[in-house]
This record gives C-alpha cells, structure tokens and sequence, in this order.
C-alpha cells in the first residue's frame, strides 16, 4: 500500500476503525472520526477472562471526543478497543462503546479489515451465498447473491445483510484460508475498487487491487443505538488456517464463537 502517514488523514491498510459513521451515510466525514484520532494506552487494563489468558498479549486503547468532535457529533462516549495477539497467531479485537451522555446515541460502526491475498481472481468468500446485499455501485439498491460462492471479476462494494458468525476468505494460490469470526456484527462489508479506481486513489498502488480484500464485519444497515450507561460490544476474530483444513473451522451455520 502506498499509505500516506500525515495525519489527520486517515492511513489505507491494516483494520481501520469505522465509527461512529460507517462511509459517508451521515454528516460526519468519510467512516467517521475514530480511525483519524490518537487513541490512549489504559496502563492498567482489566485482565484477560481465566479462561481465554493461555498465551496471549493485549493492550487495551481508549478513545474519548474531543471538544472539535463534539461539535460535529455531540455524544459524549468511551470506546475501549482490545487488541489480543495468541501464540497460535490469532488475532482478536473487542469494542466495548459505552454511553456517558444524558441521551441516547445512534452510530454505524466497521472492522475495516485489509487482507493480503495472492491474487484476487484465485479468491473466494464462502458463508454469504444466498443472502440478501446493498449494492454501493448501485446507489445502495437491495440484491440477492446468486453464486455459490462470491468471486471476483470486476468491482466490488457491498454490504451483506444478517450474516452468519464466521466466514471464510479461501486464498487458492496460497493454499491457506482466512477465518472470520465475529459478534455483534450482523453485516459484512467486501470491497475491491478493481483496476479504474485504483489508479484514481493517491494513496493506493495502481495494480495493488490484485493483491487485496477487504471484508469486513460491520452494523451497517440498523444503526445501533445505546441508553445512557450502557455499553455496546462488537468482537472480531481473525485466524490464518491451510485450506485443506478448512472444513474443520469453518461451519458456515455457526452463529457465534
């Protein structure tokens, strides 16, 4: 990627946090203000669950608005976002959003998750076939998917609805499969901006959409909306297996971790 680092511009890569506006469906600027601002180390985070500590590293990150945001979005909130990293490679990421306004709140939110892929034409999604997606090359018209899996040919920016817990990203070329679990999130986002777009993007190399995917888990299509004093939470899940076992992980009727 041709990431630019001058903030406040946001940086292309890695898994952008999209809150509390997920691409430009409200007033805020493009995927809202989180993945723009400098976030805060909590020193002395709570600990991992007994149960889920054998062999893992977290830190936890804290996002409060600053005055300018609340101007532009004026809820008062805490986001904490828990990065954990286990022996095994695995990489988990919990929002925990909590209200400390007097009113209720309303917000989008995505795991903008960049995958590296060998070649985007020997890639395919499975667990989205047969749902219903929002098509945003066609002013976010409602489609039904018709393959048995989803490949790719040309661009591609959808958001699919009431998804299941865990997808899979099968990378043929590399032989080795990317296991998406999630929580909270009920959308997937997958994006490729192809060839055309590419080559209009400063910040992305030309020919760079042969080697990338993003597939994101999301609450894109009902907003979610938090009482004062309550706490959302929205976890991802990110393993790397070989294709072949792939069946072993991958229940596409699974509905939660």
């Amino acid at each position: 990627m041709q990431a630019i680092f001058k903030p406040p511009k946001a940086i292309r890569g890695g898994i952008p946090i999209c809150f509390p506006q997920f691409g430009n469906c409200g007033s805020l600027e493009q995927h809202g203000f989180a993945r723009n601002k400098i976030w805060v180390i909590d020193e002395n985070p709570p600990p991992l669950p007994p149960n889920d500590s054998n062999g893992k590293a977290f830190i936890d990150l804290l996002l409060k608005p600053s005055e300018e945001d609340l101007k532009g979005w004026p809820h008062s909130f805490e986001f904490r976002l828990r990065v954990s990293l286990a022996a095994n490679g695995d990489l988990s990421m919990i929002s925990r959003v909590r209200n400390i306004n007097g009113k209720p709140f309303t917000y989008s939110f995505a795991y903008h998750t960049y995958l590296s892929v060998s070649d985007i034409s020997e890639v395919r999604i499975e667990g989205l076939e047969t749902l219903d997606y929002l098509d945003n090359l066609c002013q976010k018209e409602r489609f039904t998917e018709q393959g048995d899996a989803i490949t790719f040919e040309s661009e591609v920016d959808r958001v699919y609805l009431s998804t299941p817990n865990v997808i899979a990203v099968l990378d043929h070329e590399k032989k080795r499969t990317f296991v998406i679990k999630k929580e909270g999130l009920p959308d997937v986002v997958v994006w490729n901006p192809w060839d055309k777009k590419s080559k209009a993007m400063a910040d992305f190399g030309d020919e760079e959409y042969k080697y990338m995917l993003c597939v994101d888990g999301a609450a894109i299509e009902k907003p979610i909306t938090i009482k004062p004093g309550e706490e959302w939470t929205g976890r991802l899940e990110l393993s790397v297996v070989p294709s072949s076992y792939c069946s072993e992980y991958f229940d596409p009727h699974q509905r939660g971790f």
